[in-house]
């Protein structure tokens, strides 16, 4: 679907109107999420490329968010690790073996820990953040 043309734009638009009509609280919870991290400093916001919201710092993605609730971002693989020992995310959907995550907001405590990983991601490209041995 990807190598189409804006076909993966037009996939997530049908997302988002299938999430408006089944469950518009998780459309509520994406919105609360791009409005508190446009706010971070030095973070620009655009369309992802394959459907969604994307968040830069600098010119460099702390990740994104797509029209059914899906935030998959780029971490390093120690980071990765962690984060999937914890329980709480899952390995990239498509991008495996690599520091991709992806983790599905389904509930108003998601949308929390969501904000809490896009902040890590934040953190990790500002340089500020450094896993200890």
């Amino acid at each position: 679907m990807k190598f189409v043309p804006g076909l993966p734009l037009l996939f997530d638009t049908w997302l988002k109107v299938y999430i408006f009509m089944t469950n518009m609280e998780l459309l509520n919870w994406m919105d609360e999420i791009s409005e508190e991290v446009r706010q971070w400093p030095d973070i620009v916001s655009h369309t992802h490329k394959y459907g969604g919201i994307q968040f830069d710092l600098k010119h460099k993605e702390i990740g994104h968010l797509h029209g059914n609730g899906l935030l998959d971002l780029p971490l390093n693989r120690q980071l990765k690790a962690t984060l999937i020992k914890e329980g709480h995310v899952e390995d990239h959907h498509f991008f495996k073996n690599t520091g991709w995550i992806s983790f599905y907001i389904r509930t108003e405590k998601d949308k929390h820990y969501a904000l809490q990983l896009l902040r890590l991601g934040y953190e990790w490209r500002k340089g500020a953040f450094k896993l200890s041995p």
